[in-house]
């Protein structure tokens, strides 16, 4: 993948507190900012402040602040991904590529408020996205084919996980309100107006609760099914 950043930008260079700055360094920062007060924290100004450089040196590698965020969003793939070596089940393999994206999410909430819809352009991304479409063309789907019900998939799985992301990040007592309100609100709802809700109310509380793997399940069953001479169909 070709490097949008001039080599002699990417010089790692000391910065007034004598810690030696790089790409890595400043979205380790970033990521840290961000966890730690909002995705408004991501700013030259509060970079340089947290890294100890004149906000001017983080332009020797990044062109802005929406680079940065494409190197963050492109961090939380990359990090998702160590290590994951699919394996000769294409089904599995997008299972597990779904739960580790995630993971991903869920380790860094706040920045995957803005990881989720941006295409990052970088490495991580080109790589989990050439995982993602060779599995279903060992799956016998056609390359057009294969390319749609990817975007179908990874959307799915990004959405999801997003969400997921979204809720963890809410201060704890609004996520405990969240959870009781399915017992506190929807446990006394008159029968007569809501039969369906009456009728499930004893499970309602599951409402509460991720549906991030019975969404992917779902989607893989569809693709498994439409699977060119799959077994699976």
């Amino acid at each position: 993948m070709p490097n949008r950043v001039p080599r002699e930008r990417q010089r790692r260079r000391p910065t007034r507190s004598g810690v030696l700055l790089s790409e890595d360094l400043i979205v380790d920062t970033a990521l840290r900012l961000i966890g730690e007060h909002g995705p408004e924290a991501l700013s030259v100004r509060r970079l340089g402040t947290a890294l100890g450089c004149d906000p001017s040196a983080l332009y020797r590698y990044f062109d802005g602040t929406d680079d940065l965020v494409l190197a963050i969003a492109d961090r939380i793939i990359g990090d998702a991904m160590v290590g994951f070596v699919p394996g000769d089940d294409w089904v599995a393999a997008l299972r597990e590529m779904a739960l580790r994206v995630r993971a991903g999410y869920l380790a860094h909430p706040r920045a995957a408020a803005f990881a989720s819809y941006r295409v990052t352009r970088r490495e991580n991304e080109i790589r989990a996205v050439e995982t993602g479409i060779a599995l279903l063309l060992s799956a016998g789907f056609e390359p057009a084919v294969a390319t749609r019900l990817y975007l179908a998939f990874i959307d799915t799985v990004l959405g999801h996980a997003a969400m997921d992301a979204a809720f963890q990040a809410l201060p704890r007592q609004r996520r405990e309100a969240d959870h009781r309100a399915w017992n506190d609100v929807y446990q006394g709802l008159d029968p007569a107006s809501f039969p369906a809700l009456t009728t499930v109310r004893q499970v309602l509380h599951t409402m509460g609760d991720s549906s991030f793997e019975d969404a992917v399940d779902l989607m893989l069953e569809a693709l498994a099914a439409r699977a060119p001479g799959s077994a699976r169909r």
